[in-house]
């Protein structure tokens, strides 16, 4: 399957799984927020959170076919011959997929831990209500930096664009799952929880408490924090606030340049 086709695949994959999220979590949302935007009577503060959000992923949706996309390329063409005959086929996918999601936990810590990469993650987190959206609310310097980083790990490691970009389309729709604002059954969200990051495990990482913010990195595999012993004892609750502790939400323009500006 060539580049072209592949691309596609996940868009199609991911679009599908953002509008069936956006759906359901607007039928039988968790938290009925009055950020949440609904089928009718939303709010006007709601409806620039709406904007906000939107704004962030359609600025991205330029950054990945120009920047991101590029570097990934890039990184696929160099090979390093570390990589063993054995890593073919679904074993070498299955491997690629742990080993990218281990890489994506330690750089989603990094980006709690060090100041400067805090800087452009918070912009994430300044989201007061959390949704599907919320997955797509990134700042494009941290998304053209992860890809930066990531070149790194695809290079040594000699991982093929079909693994990355798999990978790519399971982050996202495991953010737009763990993100959301879906109402699930108690007993089926805890058995997911034993192996995938689930919104009761993701709204803690989103609480207004810095404590409970620097905590709760997986992405797509839940037993990375307890391996590393990040992962918070904080319930989510249904009126959790939101947020950056000591911050708010604010516009975007300003979330664009906050990474800039002191």
């Amino acid at each position: 399957m060539d580049v072209e086709a592949l691309l596609s695949f996940k868009t199609v994959l991911v679009g599908g799984f953002l509008v069936l999220f956006l759906l359901y979590e607007r039928v039988r949302p968790a938290v009925d927020h009055p950020l949440l935007v609904r089928f009718r009577g939303a709010s006007a503060a709601a409806w620039r959170r709406l904007v906000r959000n939107t704004g962030l992923f359609s600025i991205n949706l330029l950054v990945s076919p120009l920047i991101v996309l590029p570097i990934t390329l890039w990184a696929e063409q160099f090979t390093t011959g570390l990589r063993p005959p054995w890593l073919s086929g679904w074993t070498g996918v299955a491997f690629d997929l742990v080993v990218l999601d281990f890489w994506i936990y330690w750089w989603h810590r990094a980006n709690h831990e060090i100041p400067l990469l805090w800087r452009f993650h918070q912009v994430h987190h300044f989201d007061e209500l959390l949704d599907s959206t919320t997955a797509l609310r990134f700042h494009f310097g941290e998304v053209v930096l992860s890809a930066l980083v990531r070149a790194l790990v695809i290079i040594v490691l000699d991982i093929p664009l079909s693994s990355v970009l798999l990978f790519e389309a399971l982050v996202l729709m495991s953010a737009i799952f763990h993100h959301s604002d879906a109402r699930l059954p108690p007993r089926l969200e805890q058995a997911l929880a034993r192996v995938i990051i689930t919104p009761s495990i993701h709204w803690v990482h989103h609480h207004a408490v810095r404590a409970d913010t620097d905590s709760n990195y997986g992405t797509i595999f839940s037993f990375w924090d307890p391996l590393f012993r990040s992962r918070s004892r904080t319930k989510r609750w249904p009126t959790m606030p939101i947020g950056v502790e000591g911050g708010r939400d604010r516009p975007l323009l300003r979330l664009i340049i906050t990474p800039f500006w002191r």
